[in-house]
């Protein structure tokens, strides 16, 4: 039977909150929309003990101070038991405290700044849990990638100034001196600019050869623009934002080739996979049959079901019950990224380890896996490291 909170209501009350409008809307409604469908499910299924699960949507725009005031709103008003979202690292690490104090728990299914679930590991409990590939996964890739693996030896940065920029960008500069390589050249822009020549000249001129990236896709499509107005085409490999469609529209034939990391590629090739897949695109009905942001889609999905097997095991919508059934999940959970089994401790809040993501690359306006060896074994669940 379930308790706590949850009896006096009728339905189970979820907070999502992302960005829904503006420059990362890619990442936030694609996110919305893969819990609105496992939220779908889960109901049509008969919810959770029977209480259907509410969705309490709040779009933060990606504004640190307005997600601050969602949190307060969905806390204090609202009543949620949980919250899942989180796009921009800024957000998260603005917004979680009021999660944290309240004992709520917050699943960050995409925000990836290495620190955001360890903000407050010097507390007796942490509430912050995440489901999406940490930048200090996606730094070393990304190097291995240029390094490694195209034998590029001069390397450009060129990150945001947000909190997502700068941390990211700190990320690539430990992965590259652990490879004995000092970038070139790092340069650093703002939201909403639209002119990347300076950055790229200084590039350019310090003579890079390949361009690591640490921002979102409207200034993502300003470099690939910017190095073609130059004609100076150079490699863009970069964090898994790379994959936004608002980059691959924006950039058209200027960011065909780019590099990212991914956790979920758009391909049917496993059957739970490509049910997801014709769900999404029947329900939602994006252009062309693409996902705007897949990473995002199938995260913000298997956060929800994540959540669902831990409020089952709890036996309760009590936040410290459910976050002990997260620390210690005795169900495995059938995602889209991945089968997640026991995927978190007391001391490891994080589901998606370095084994997980794979490289993709902007093909033909859609995100494809970039190595064939990868493509082959897509069918095989890469489960998370047992430490």
């Amino acid at each position: 039977m379930l308790v706590g909170n949850a009896m006096a209501e009728d339905t189970i009350k979820i907070g999502v909150t992302g960005p829904f409008t503006g420059g990362s809307s890619s990442m936030g409604v694609s996110m919305r929309d893969g819990v609105r469908l496992a939220t779908k499910e889960i109901n049509e299924a008969g919810g959770i003990f029977g209480r259907k699960i509410q969705l309490i949507e709040r779009d933060d725009e990606a504004q640190n101070a307005r997600g601050v005031a969602i949190a307060q709103e969905l806390v204090n008003n609202e009543k949620i038991v949980a919250d899942v979202g989180f796009i921009n690292t800024g957000v998260a690490l603005a917004a979680q405290r009021i999660y944290q104090d309240a004992k709520i728990p917050v699943f960050n299914n995409v925000a990836t700044g290495t620190i955001i679930t360890k903000q407050f590991d010097k507390e007796p409990n942490n509430y912050i849990f995440r489901n999406a590939a940490r930048d200090e996964i996606q730094a070393p890739m990304i190097v291995k990638e240029a390094i490694e693996k195209r034998g590029f030896k001069k390397v450009a940065i060129l990150a945001d100034s947000t909190n997502y920029g700068e941390l990211g960008k700190a990320d690539l500069i430990k992965a590259l001196a652990a490879k004995g390589i000092t970038p070139v050249a790092v340069e650093k822009f703002n939201i909403k600019d639209v002119d990347m020549t300076s950055q790229l000249l200084k590039a350019k001129e310090a003579g890079a050869e390949v361009i690591l990236t640490y921002a979102i896709g409207p200034e993502l499509a300003q470099i690939a623009n910017g190095m073609a107005k130059l004609g100076w085409k150079k490699p863009m490999i970069g964090s898994w934002t790379l994959s936004m469609a608002n980059f691959i529209d924006t950039a058209g034939k200027n960011g065909e080739g780019a590099r990212m990391p991914q956790t979920f590629i758009q391909e049917g090739n496993t059957q739970k996979r490509k049910t997801f897949i014709d769900s999404y695109l029947k329900n939602f009905k994006p252009k062309n049959g693409r996902i705007d942001s897949p990473v995002s889609a199938a995260q913000g999905y298997d956060s929800v079901y994540l959540l669902a097997a831990a409020i089952k095991q709890a036996g309760s919508t009590d936040g410290e019950k459910i976050r002990d059934a997260l620390e210690n999940l005795n169900t495995k959970v059938d995602g889209i990224v991945t089968v997640y089994d026991k995927p978190f401790s007391k001391t490891d809040h994080e589901s998606v380890t370095d084994n997980i993501p794979v490289m993709g690359e902007v093909k033909n306006g859609r995100v494809v896996y970039a190595y064939q060896e990868d493509a082959d074994k897509g069918a095989d669940i890469r489960l998370k490291k047992k430490k």
